[in-house]
Protein backbone atom coordinates (compact mmCIF):
# COMPACT_ATOMS: atom_id res chain seq x y z
CA UNK A 1 0.00 0.00 0.00
CA UNK A 2 3.42 2.23 0.79
CA UNK A 3 4.62 1.62 -2.66
CA UNK A 4 1.24 2.48 -4.29
CA UNK A 5 0.58 5.74 -2.43
CA UNK A 6 4.17 6.61 -3.28
CA UNK A 7 3.83 5.72 -6.99
CA UNK A 8 0.42 7.86 -7.36
CA UNK A 9 1.80 11.15 -5.53
CA UNK A 10 4.82 11.11 -7.60
CA UNK A 11 2.43 11.04 -10.36
CA UNK A 12 0.64 14.20 -9.10
CA UNK A 13 3.85 16.09 -8.38
CA UNK A 14 5.08 15.44 -12.16
CA UNK A 15 1.04 16.36 -13.48
CA UNK A 16 1.47 19.49 -11.47
CA UNK A 17 5.11 20.29 -12.71
CA UNK A 18 4.25 19.98 -15.85
CA UNK A 19 0.92 22.49 -15.31
CA UNK A 20 3.15 24.99 -13.89
CA UNK A 21 5.97 24.75 -16.86
CA UNK A 22 3.23 25.58 -19.31
CA UNK A 23 1.55 28.59 -17.58
CA UNK A 24 4.58 29.96 -16.92
CA UNK A 25 5.57 33.32 -18.53
CA UNK A 26 8.79 34.42 -19.79
CA UNK A 27 9.29 38.22 -18.49
CA UNK A 28 11.66 40.60 -19.30
CA UNK A 29 14.15 40.92 -16.24
CA UNK A 30 16.76 43.46 -14.77
CA UNK A 31 19.49 42.66 -13.50
CA UNK A 32 21.36 44.73 -10.65
CA UNK A 33 24.97 44.83 -9.93
CA UNK A 34 26.60 46.51 -7.39
CA UNK A 35 29.85 46.52 -10.03
CA UNK A 36 31.83 49.63 -10.88
CA UNK A 37 30.95 51.44 -14.24
CA UNK A 38 33.49 50.61 -16.75
CA UNK A 39 34.18 53.04 -19.66
CA UNK A 40 35.10 51.99 -23.16
CA UNK A 41 38.18 52.40 -24.60
CA UNK A 42 37.14 54.51 -27.19
CA UNK A 43 35.82 57.36 -24.05
CA UNK A 44 39.76 57.08 -23.07
CA UNK A 45 40.77 58.16 -26.55
CA UNK A 46 38.52 61.02 -26.98
CA UNK A 47 37.53 62.95 -24.54
CA UNK A 48 35.00 65.95 -24.82
CA UNK A 49 38.14 67.91 -23.76
CA UNK A 50 40.12 66.53 -26.18
CA UNK A 51 37.29 68.09 -28.88
CA UNK A 52 37.58 71.29 -27.27
CA UNK A 53 41.13 72.16 -27.80
CA UNK A 54 43.05 70.84 -24.58
CA UNK A 55 45.80 68.62 -24.99
CA UNK A 56 46.08 65.22 -22.90
CA UNK A 57 48.67 66.65 -20.42
CA UNK A 58 47.13 69.65 -19.30
CA UNK A 59 43.98 67.54 -18.99
CA UNK A 60 45.43 65.04 -16.88
CA UNK A 61 47.03 67.56 -14.39
CA UNK A 62 43.38 69.56 -13.86
CA UNK A 63 42.25 65.79 -13.31
CA UNK A 64 44.79 65.51 -10.73
CA UNK A 65 44.11 68.89 -9.13
CA UNK A 66 41.01 68.65 -9.06
CA UNK A 67 41.28 64.41 -7.03
CA UNK A 68 43.31 66.58 -4.66
CA UNK A 69 41.39 69.54 -3.99
CA UNK A 70 38.50 66.96 -3.10
CA UNK A 71 41.18 65.24 -0.89
CA UNK A 72 42.51 67.99 0.91
CA UNK A 73 39.08 69.63 1.55
CA UNK A 74 37.29 66.22 2.95
CA UNK A 75 40.40 66.11 5.32
CA UNK A 76 39.19 69.90 6.42
CA UNK A 77 35.86 68.93 6.31
CA UNK A 78 36.41 65.66 8.52
CA UNK A 79 34.75 63.34 6.08
CA UNK A 80 35.14 59.22 6.20
CA UNK A 81 37.88 58.51 3.15
CA UNK A 82 34.82 56.61 1.82
CA UNK A 83 33.06 59.92 1.14
CA UNK A 84 36.58 61.35 -0.35
CA UNK A 85 36.99 58.63 -2.50
CA UNK A 86 33.68 58.57 -3.81
CA UNK A 87 33.89 61.87 -5.15
CA UNK A 88 36.67 62.00 -6.54
CA UNK A 89 35.55 58.83 -8.62
CA UNK A 90 32.38 60.86 -9.59
CA UNK A 91 34.68 63.79 -10.41
CA UNK A 92 36.48 61.56 -12.75
CA UNK A 93 33.59 60.09 -13.89
CA UNK A 94 32.11 63.30 -15.02
CA UNK A 95 34.59 64.30 -17.04
CA UNK A 96 34.67 61.51 -19.81
CA UNK A 97 31.02 63.03 -20.41
CA UNK A 98 31.49 66.98 -20.10
CA UNK A 99 34.65 69.20 -21.30
CA UNK A 100 36.88 70.94 -18.62
CA UNK A 101 36.88 73.71 -21.17
CA UNK A 102 32.95 74.20 -20.74
CA UNK A 103 32.54 73.23 -17.09
CA UNK A 104 34.38 74.90 -14.37
CA UNK A 105 36.84 72.77 -12.62
CA UNK A 106 36.56 73.78 -9.23
CA UNK A 107 33.06 74.19 -8.95
CA UNK A 108 32.53 70.67 -10.15
CA UNK A 109 34.71 69.72 -7.00
CA UNK A 110 32.70 71.14 -5.02
CA UNK A 111 29.31 70.00 -6.53
CA UNK A 112 30.77 66.24 -6.32
CA UNK A 113 32.19 66.57 -2.82
CA UNK A 114 28.91 67.90 -1.62
CA UNK A 115 27.18 64.91 -3.31
CA UNK A 116 29.96 62.35 -2.15
CA UNK A 117 29.19 63.15 1.32
CA UNK A 118 25.44 63.23 1.19
CA UNK A 119 25.96 59.72 -0.58
CA UNK A 120 28.18 58.37 2.08
CA UNK A 121 25.47 59.27 4.59
CA UNK A 122 27.91 62.28 6.08
CA UNK A 123 26.34 65.40 4.43
CA UNK A 124 27.90 68.70 4.80
CA UNK A 125 26.69 72.58 4.13
CA UNK A 126 27.46 74.07 0.85
CA UNK A 127 28.10 77.23 3.28
CA UNK A 128 31.37 75.03 4.90
CA UNK A 129 32.42 73.28 1.72
CA UNK A 130 33.05 76.69 -0.15
CA UNK A 131 34.70 78.28 2.70
CA UNK A 132 36.99 75.59 2.63
CA UNK A 133 37.50 75.74 -0.74
CA UNK A 134 38.63 79.39 -0.47
CA UNK A 135 40.62 78.32 2.54
CA UNK A 136 42.81 75.67 0.26
CA UNK A 137 43.38 78.37 -2.76
CA UNK A 138 44.74 81.05 -0.63
CA UNK A 139 46.54 78.95 1.29
CA UNK A 140 48.31 77.44 -2.09
CA UNK A 141 48.63 80.95 -3.80
CA UNK A 142 50.11 82.14 -0.14
CA UNK A 143 47.73 85.17 0.15
CA UNK A 144 46.33 86.60 3.29
CA UNK A 145 43.32 84.54 4.77
CA UNK A 146 40.32 86.05 4.81
CA UNK A 147 36.53 85.16 5.40
CA UNK A 148 34.24 85.24 2.68
CA UNK A 149 31.87 87.73 2.47
CA UNK A 150 28.14 86.75 1.91
CA UNK A 151 27.66 89.50 -0.73
CA UNK A 152 26.02 88.36 -4.28
CA UNK A 153 29.13 86.62 -5.58
CA UNK A 154 28.74 83.84 -2.57
CA UNK A 155 25.06 83.65 -3.77
CA UNK A 156 26.05 83.13 -7.41
CA UNK A 157 28.87 80.63 -6.36
CA UNK A 158 26.65 78.47 -4.07
CA UNK A 159 23.95 78.96 -7.10
CA UNK A 160 26.51 76.96 -9.09
CA UNK A 161 27.35 74.67 -6.79
CA UNK A 162 23.77 73.56 -6.55
CA UNK A 163 23.77 73.69 -10.26
CA UNK A 164 26.76 71.33 -11.03
CA UNK A 165 25.91 68.64 -7.89
CA UNK A 166 22.29 67.98 -9.94
CA UNK A 167 24.25 68.76 -13.51
CA UNK A 168 26.86 65.67 -12.09
CA UNK A 169 23.90 63.60 -11.12
CA UNK A 170 22.20 64.42 -14.61
CA UNK A 171 25.20 63.36 -16.64
CA UNK A 172 25.81 59.91 -14.59
CA UNK A 173 22.40 58.90 -14.97
CA UNK A 174 22.16 59.23 -11.17
CA UNK A 175 24.40 55.94 -11.52
CA UNK A 176 26.79 57.15 -8.36
CA UNK A 177 27.51 53.94 -6.33
CA UNK A 178 31.15 53.15 -6.51
CA UNK A 179 32.63 50.33 -4.85
CA UNK A 180 35.83 50.77 -3.25
CA UNK A 181 38.76 48.06 -2.61
CA UNK A 182 38.94 48.86 1.04
CA UNK A 183 37.62 45.97 2.80
CA UNK A 184 38.78 43.81 -0.71
CA UNK A 185 42.49 45.03 0.27
CA UNK A 186 41.55 43.20 4.06
CA UNK A 187 40.05 40.14 2.73
CA UNK A 188 43.00 39.33 -0.06
CA UNK A 189 45.36 39.64 3.02
CA UNK A 190 43.53 37.63 4.97
CA UNK A 191 44.02 34.53 2.20
CA UNK A 192 47.46 35.49 1.95
CA UNK A 193 48.43 34.83 5.88
CA UNK A 194 49.63 38.59 6.13
CA UNK A 195 46.07 40.16 8.07
CA UNK A 196 48.59 40.78 11.32
CA UNK A 197 50.98 42.66 9.27
CA UNK A 198 50.00 46.51 10.04
CA UNK A 199 52.40 47.93 8.35
CA UNK A 200 51.41 45.84 4.24
CA UNK A 201 48.08 46.89 5.05
CA UNK A 202 48.81 50.50 5.41
CA UNK A 203 50.94 50.80 2.15
CA UNK A 204 48.85 48.75 0.81
CA UNK A 205 45.46 51.51 1.34
CA UNK A 206 48.12 54.64 1.05
CA UNK A 207 48.75 53.35 -2.68
CA UNK A 208 45.09 52.51 -3.07
CA UNK A 209 44.24 55.96 -1.82
CA UNK A 210 46.70 57.62 -4.76
CA UNK A 211 45.06 55.77 -7.55
CA UNK A 212 41.65 57.59 -7.02
CA UNK A 213 44.08 60.54 -8.88
CA UNK A 214 44.36 58.25 -11.64
CA UNK A 215 41.34 56.51 -14.03
CA UNK A 216 42.08 53.06 -13.26
CA UNK A 217 38.99 53.27 -11.71
CA UNK A 218 37.02 53.68 -14.50
CA UNK A 219 39.10 50.73 -16.33
CA UNK A 220 39.27 48.00 -14.11
CA UNK A 221 37.00 46.68 -11.16
CA UNK A 222 38.26 47.05 -7.92
CA UNK A 223 39.22 43.57 -7.34
CA UNK A 224 42.07 44.50 -9.98
CA UNK A 225 43.28 47.30 -8.14
CA UNK A 226 43.15 45.34 -4.84
CA UNK A 227 45.55 43.40 -6.19
CA UNK A 228 47.87 45.69 -7.93
CA UNK A 229 48.33 47.51 -4.53
CA UNK A 230 48.83 44.48 -2.27
CA UNK A 231 51.75 43.59 -5.68
CA UNK A 232 53.00 46.95 -5.39
CA UNK A 233 53.24 47.10 -1.59
CA UNK A 234 54.88 43.88 -1.10
CA UNK A 235 57.31 45.05 -3.72
CA UNK A 236 58.61 48.09 -1.60
CA UNK A 237 58.78 46.23 1.47
CA UNK A 238 60.26 43.11 0.00
CA UNK A 239 57.93 40.55 1.13
CA UNK A 240 57.07 37.24 -0.68
CA UNK A 241 54.53 36.57 -2.18
CA UNK A 242 53.10 32.94 -3.39
CA UNK A 243 54.57 32.22 -7.15
CA UNK A 244 53.27 28.26 -7.38
CA UNK A 245 50.27 28.94 -8.46
CA UNK A 246 49.87 33.11 -8.50
CA UNK A 247 48.63 34.07 -5.70
CA UNK A 248 46.54 36.61 -8.03
CA UNK A 249 44.72 33.69 -10.15
CA UNK A 250 42.81 32.47 -7.29
CA UNK A 251 40.99 35.66 -7.06
CA UNK A 252 40.65 35.55 -11.11
CA UNK A 253 43.01 38.39 -11.99
CA UNK A 254 45.16 38.82 -15.08
CA UNK A 255 49.28 39.66 -14.16
CA UNK A 256 48.77 42.24 -17.49
CA UNK A 257 45.91 43.87 -15.45
CA UNK A 258 48.08 43.82 -12.37
CA UNK A 259 51.14 45.41 -14.38
CA UNK A 260 48.87 48.04 -16.23
CA UNK A 261 47.71 49.41 -12.61
CA UNK A 262 51.01 49.36 -11.46
CA UNK A 263 52.55 51.45 -14.24
CA UNK A 264 49.58 53.92 -14.02
CA UNK A 265 49.71 54.62 -10.71
CA UNK A 266 53.53 54.78 -10.42
CA UNK A 267 53.25 57.45 -13.31
CA UNK A 268 51.38 59.61 -10.92
CA UNK A 269 54.79 59.96 -8.31
CA UNK A 270 56.65 61.30 -11.83
CA UNK A 271 54.82 63.93 -12.84
CA UNK A 272 55.99 67.40 -12.78
CA UNK A 273 54.09 69.19 -10.15
CA UNK A 274 52.35 72.04 -11.96
CA UNK A 275 50.57 75.80 -10.60
CA UNK A 276 46.66 76.01 -10.55
CA UNK A 277 47.53 79.42 -12.52
CA UNK A 278 48.74 78.37 -15.67
CA UNK A 279 46.40 75.74 -15.53
CA UNK A 280 43.70 78.18 -15.11
CA UNK A 281 45.24 80.56 -17.92
CA UNK A 282 44.87 77.46 -20.14
CA UNK A 283 41.74 76.57 -20.00
CA UNK A 284 40.78 80.22 -19.51
CA UNK A 285 42.09 80.89 -23.51
CA UNK A 286 40.12 77.87 -24.86
CA UNK A 287 37.05 78.87 -23.01
CA UNK A 288 37.06 82.76 -24.93
CA UNK A 289 37.78 80.96 -28.09
CA UNK A 290 34.96 78.58 -27.60
CA UNK A 291 32.71 81.29 -26.96
CA UNK A 292 33.97 83.48 -29.63
CA UNK A 293 33.15 80.25 -31.84
CA UNK A 294 29.40 80.15 -30.07
CA UNK A 295 29.01 83.27 -30.71
CA UNK A 296 29.74 83.59 -34.17
CA UNK A 297 27.64 80.26 -35.17
CA UNK A 298 24.65 81.88 -33.10
CA UNK A 299 24.80 85.71 -34.99
CA UNK A 300 25.59 88.08 -32.80
CA UNK A 301 23.02 91.87 -33.16
CA UNK A 302 25.04 94.97 -33.73
CA UNK A 303 25.75 95.87 -30.73
CA UNK A 304 27.53 92.97 -30.37
CA UNK A 305 25.74 91.33 -27.87
CA UNK A 306 24.30 87.46 -28.62
CA UNK A 307 21.10 86.66 -28.44
CA UNK A 308 19.56 84.35 -25.18
CA UNK A 309 18.40 80.96 -26.91
CA UNK A 310 14.92 79.96 -27.09
CA UNK A 311 13.26 78.59 -24.53
CA UNK A 312 13.10 74.01 -24.77
CA UNK A 313 9.96 72.58 -25.90
CA UNK A 314 10.65 69.59 -23.28
CA UNK A 315 12.12 71.14 -20.07
CA UNK A 316 13.56 69.50 -17.31
CA UNK A 317 13.06 69.23 -13.96
CA UNK A 318 15.91 71.00 -12.78
CA UNK A 319 15.13 74.05 -14.74
CA UNK A 320 18.59 75.03 -15.80
CA UNK A 321 20.82 72.63 -17.78
CA UNK A 322 18.57 72.90 -21.21
CA UNK A 323 18.84 76.25 -21.06
CA UNK A 324 22.38 77.63 -20.03
CA UNK A 325 21.92 80.70 -19.90
CA UNK A 326 19.40 82.27 -17.55
CA UNK A 327 18.62 85.63 -18.65
CA UNK A 328 14.93 84.43 -20.11
CA UNK A 329 12.12 87.03 -19.97
CA UNK A 330 9.31 85.83 -17.95
CA UNK A 331 6.09 85.36 -20.33
CA UNK A 332 3.87 88.44 -20.27
CA UNK A 333 0.49 88.17 -18.12
CA UNK A 334 -2.60 89.46 -20.62
CA UNK A 335 -4.61 91.87 -18.91
CA UNK A 336 -7.91 90.02 -18.70
CA UNK A 337 -10.90 92.67 -20.04
CA UNK A 338 -13.23 94.42 -17.80
CA UNK A 339 -16.80 92.91 -17.91
CA UNK A 340 -18.85 95.47 -19.03
CA UNK A 341 -22.75 94.81 -19.08
CA UNK A 342 -23.29 95.56 -22.84
CA UNK A 343 -22.95 91.63 -24.30
CA UNK A 344 -21.49 93.23 -27.72
CA UNK A 345 -18.26 95.48 -26.69
CA UNK A 346 -17.11 97.19 -23.39
CA UNK A 347 -17.27 100.67 -23.18
CA UNK A 348 -14.37 102.56 -23.65
CA UNK A 349 -12.41 104.37 -20.84
CA UNK A 350 -13.89 108.22 -21.47
CA UNK A 351 -17.83 106.75 -21.55
CA UNK A 352 -16.73 104.85 -18.56
CA UNK A 353 -16.14 107.69 -16.29
CA UNK A 354 -18.68 109.98 -17.62
CA UNK A 355 -21.50 107.25 -16.96
CA UNK A 356 -19.85 106.61 -13.22
CA UNK A 357 -19.84 110.28 -12.53
CA UNK A 358 -23.21 110.53 -13.74
CA UNK A 359 -24.34 107.90 -11.39
CA UNK A 360 -22.32 109.61 -8.41
CA UNK A 361 -24.06 113.00 -9.16
CA UNK A 362 -27.18 110.98 -9.33
CA UNK A 363 -27.61 109.02 -6.03
CA UNK A 364 -25.92 112.36 -4.07
CA UNK A 365 -28.99 113.96 -5.30
CA UNK A 366 -31.51 111.40 -4.28
CA UNK A 367 -29.85 111.52 -0.42
CA UNK A 368 -29.95 115.03 -0.18
CA UNK A 369 -33.16 115.39 -1.32
CA UNK A 370 -34.21 112.28 1.38
CA UNK A 371 -32.86 113.64 4.26
CA UNK A 372 -33.58 117.48 3.12
CA UNK A 373 -37.34 116.52 3.15
CA UNK A 374 -37.58 113.82 5.56
CA UNK A 375 -34.96 114.84 8.49
CA UNK A 376 -34.31 118.57 7.49
CA UNK A 377 -30.48 118.33 8.17
CA UNK A 378 -28.28 117.94 5.28
CA UNK A 379 -25.77 115.39 5.59
CA UNK A 380 -22.33 115.44 4.55
CA UNK A 381 -21.29 113.17 1.31
CA UNK A 382 -18.04 111.61 1.12
CA UNK A 383 -15.51 112.01 -1.82
CA UNK A 384 -15.15 109.56 -4.16
CA UNK A 385 -12.82 108.13 -7.01
CA UNK A 386 -14.41 108.24 -10.18
CA UNK A 387 -14.32 105.28 -12.40
CA UNK A 388 -14.00 102.38 -10.03
CA UNK A 389 -15.93 100.01 -8.72
CA UNK A 390 -15.16 100.69 -4.46
CA UNK A 391 -17.16 103.93 -5.45
CA UNK A 392 -19.84 102.19 -6.84
CA UNK A 393 -20.09 99.70 -3.72
CA UNK A 394 -19.50 103.18 -1.24
CA UNK A 395 -22.39 105.07 -3.06
CA UNK A 396 -24.90 101.75 -2.32
CA UNK A 397 -23.97 101.05 0.95
CA UNK A 398 -24.26 105.26 1.82
CA UNK A 399 -27.75 104.66 0.17
CA UNK A 400 -28.46 102.01 1.99
CA UNK A 401 -27.53 103.75 5.15
CA UNK A 402 -29.48 107.31 4.60
CA UNK A 403 -32.07 105.07 3.56
CA UNK A 404 -32.28 103.36 6.99
CA UNK A 405 -31.94 106.84 9.18
CA UNK A 406 -34.68 108.14 7.39
CA UNK A 407 -37.15 105.26 8.04
CA UNK A 408 -36.01 105.69 11.42
CA UNK A 409 -36.85 109.44 11.47
CA UNK A 410 -40.23 108.78 10.28
CA UNK A 411 -40.90 106.46 12.82
CA UNK A 412 -39.79 108.23 15.80
CA UNK A 413 -41.52 111.99 14.56
CA UNK A 414 -44.53 109.39 14.00
CA UNK A 415 -44.05 108.06 17.58
CA UNK A 416 -44.15 111.91 19.07
CA UNK A 417 -47.10 113.06 17.16
CA UNK A 418 -49.75 110.16 18.43
CA UNK A 419 -47.70 110.72 21.89
CA UNK A 420 -48.93 114.37 22.23
CA UNK A 421 -51.82 113.94 20.37
CA UNK A 422 -52.71 112.02 23.49
CA UNK A 423 -51.35 114.46 25.99
CA UNK A 424 -53.28 117.27 24.43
Amino acid sequence: MNAKENSMAKGTNSMAKGTNASNTKLYGKIVLTLQNCLLPEEKFNSTPSHLDGLDAETETDLRILGCELIQTAGILLKLPQVAMATGQVIFQRFYYSKSLVRHNMETTAMGCICLASKIEEAPRRIRDVINVFNHIKQVSSQKAIQPVILDQNYVALKNQVIKSERRVLKELGFCVHVKHPHKIIVMYLQVLGYEKNRTLMQQSWNYMNDSLRSDVFLRYQPETVACACIYLAARQLQLPLPTTPAWFSVFRVSEYAIRDVCRRILRLYSRPRVRPEQLEKRVEELRRQYEEARTKARGGDVDGHTPSPPLPKHHNAWGGFISRSGTHAAPERTKSPRRSKSPSTSPSRGEETKYSNKRKRHSRSRSRSHSHSRSGKPKKTQRRRSGSHKSSRRSRSYRSRSRSRDRDLEKSSKHRNKRSRRLH
